[in-house]
């Protein structure tokens, strides 16, 4: 069922990738994923490379799916980035980076411990640049996505471009949500999509609930394109539900809150304008903090096993594309 080059190179019978969504992208949530046939991702950035080989080691084996790890560079301290790198790869079947220029001495290293090498672009220049830099696949990510976006046009046109370009399978990133936006983009030539908005609602995420209800009331037009939350992470524009930067906005304090580190407990503060995840373990004025969100929360209607979405988005594909092709 929808096999593609990237199924077949990473070893998935579904072409879903879970998106790398910080602290809701964690072992839990990846094998949920991996089970039901799909690409579960896991943050490995800001994470102590010995706990990165212990987090994998416990993963279950011989799944449907399969199991990568997502690097932003932006937070791993330089000296830290070839540990953190060889870690992730020797245990991931493949090794994914973001929101940097495509760096062929990462992909080296990744290729050195036997994984695949991703770069997640925002340009077709970025996706040439990814190739030429020695990766295995790209993702090309559209300005619909939720979180981090480093597309500046809508997926559709910035598929068309990249797909022109580079020869290694891509994936589409940005508005899908739902089996009709997967087989949209697999018919437009994509080897497979990443879904990031729609797996935020899955138990196994562990989304704060307030967050996840957000999510579930709104729909494409309730998100909104900005660079308002930038505390962390500057000059990185970003998705999020109109609704939590209005609440920023009306915010009379600097503090808004608190939230822990999922891996060591530890708590930390949040302050107004700061690019945080919101989970499970977070506290105060919750609906004031950046919740990211891409344009496909219109798929979002209920929370849902991941499992179950990865099965009902892979089997609506099929039937469309099957409906379309015959």
């Amino acid at each position: 069922m929808l096999s593609t080059r990237f199924t077949e190179l990473v070893g998935c019978e579904v072409p879903i990738q879970q998106a790398g969504m910080g602290s809701l992208s964690h072992p839990r949530l990846a094998t949920a994923v991996a089970e039901a046939g799909g690409l579960g991702m896991i943050s490995v950035y800001g994470v102590d490379p010995e706990m990165i080989s212990d987090m994998f080691e416990h993963l279950p084996r011989n799944l449907p799916g399969a199991f990568g790890a997502n690097i932003i560079p932006h937070f791993v301290e330089p000296d830290m980035m070839p540990a953190t790198v060889a870690a992730a790869a020797s245990q991931a079947r493949i090794v994914e980076f973001f929101y940097s220029d495509p760096d062929p001495e990462l992909v080296g290293l990744v290729h050195e411990r036997g994984a695949l090498a991703c770069w997640q672009v925002g340009s077709r220049d970025e996706a040439i640049a990814a190739q030429t830099a020695g990766c295995d696949l790209i993702v090309a990510q559209g300005i619909e996505a939720g979180g981090h976006v480093r597309g500046r046009i809508s997926l559709l046109a910035l598929l068309t471009e990249v797909l022109e370009s580079v020869d290694v399978p891509v994936l589409g990133a940005g508005g899908i949500g739902n089996g009709r936006a997967l087989a949209a983009v697999l018919a437009a030539g994509a080897d497979g999509a990443r879904v990031g908005t729609r797996f935020v609602a899955s138990p196994e995420s562990g989304a704060h609930p307030a967050y996840v209800q957000g999510l579930i009331t709104a729909n494409a037009a309730d998100t909104v394109y900005t660079d308002a939350f930038h505390i962390g992470w500057e000059d990185a524009p970003h998705r999020v539900l109109r609704s939590s930067l209005e609440a920023a906005e009306a915010f009379p304090e600097e503090a808004v809150g608190e939230g822990t580190n999922i891996y060591t407990g530890n708590p930390y503060p949040i302050v107004r304008f700061q690019s945080t995840g919101t989970h499970q373990g977070t506290t105060g004025a919750v609906e004031a903090m950046s919740l990211w969100a891409g344009e496909s929360v219109s798929g979002v209607h209920r929370v849902q096993p991941a499992g179950d979405i990865v099965r009902e988005m892979a089997e609506e594909a099929d039937l469309l594309l099957k409906r379309w092709c015959a």
